[in-house]
């Protein structure tokens, strides 16, 4: 990979919370431009952390970057502001669709435009490229959030980060507590955007198939360590992440949670 195809690189990140907590113990990963590179993992793994840690929201958690650092373009990012990642076209759409209930969807998706300084008509524009990806959403556009399902308000959160016109989308766990077919859908956007906008997208996902059929690279963490990664297509074939996380192993194999990680960790990188 050269150095100028590499859009974000993370190398040898510890985070810490309320000064006390190790939560990431040297986590390092690249994203390339253009591509969808997906952290794997359990709940508790460090995915979401390491999200804030690239969208800089960890003091709003009371969590801080102590070792490592966190490049965009070859630029350290650490200490950048929200505001000043906005700026450099880097959006967190955060885990849990957060939406304004009091507003409609229309009114939603706006507010990403807010930092935008190119004037109404080119709003206007991005607004209706997003009601193409997002039909639905036009269809709902004056329902208030609050009374849409919760696929309409995830497709709301990605449609809003949509609207500032982003180099790259961070997503946190996109496919939480939604039905099957609205996860494909949901997915099935994620990838048609990053082919024909060229946006760069790091998703967080504890589903592991699905985020593998649609990402072109992942890591796997566990206990907030990289333990294993690989391109999507390579690590849907590893005879560990089939058993571990795609349910796939034998019938006579110990699940997941019954395995020891130190055993399982022995193996991966032997």
């Amino acid at each position: 990979m050269s150095a100028n195809s590499v859009l974000l690189n993370v190398s040898g990140i510890e985070v810490i919370y309320n000064h006390v907590i190790l939560v990431l113990k040297g986590v390092s990963l690249q994203v390339p431009e253009g591509r969808i590179v997906a952290l794997l993992g359990g709940n508790g793994a460090g995915k979401t952390t390491t999200l804030r840690a690239v969208s800089n929201l960890l003091a709003g958690e009371r969590g801080e970057v102590t070792k490592g650092s966190i490049e965009l373009r070859g630029e350290r990012i650490e200490k950048l502001s929200t505001a000043e990642m906005v700026d450099r076209g880097v959006i967190q759409v955060m885990e849990g669709r957060h939406c304004f209930a009091h507003l409609t969807i229309e009114e939603n998706l706006l507010t990403g435009a807010y930092t935008r300084k190119d004037g109404k008509a080119a709003v206007d524009a991005t607004l209706e490229k997003v009601y193409a990806y997002f039909p639905r959403l036009k269809t709902r556009r004056s329902a208030q959030a609050a009374y849409t399902s919760g696929g309409e308000q995830q497709m709301c959160a990605i449609g809003r980060a949509l609207m500032a016109n982003p180099k790259m989308v961070l997503l946190d766990e996109p496919s939480m507590g939604l039905a099957p077919q609205i996860v494909q859908e949901v997915f099935e956007i994620v990838r048609d955007l990053n082919t024909k906008e060229r946006v760069t997208f790091l998703l967080a996902e504890q589903n592991t198939n699905m985020a593998l059929r649609y990402a072109d690279y992942g890591y796997i963490l566990e206990n907030g360590r990289v333990v294993m990664d690989g391109a999507a297509a390579d690590l849907r074939e590893n005879e560990d992440v089939k058993e571990f996380y795609l349910g796939m192993g034998g019938g006579d194999r110990k699940s997941f949670r019954d395995v020891k990680s130190y055993k399982r960790r022995k193996r991966w990188l032997a």
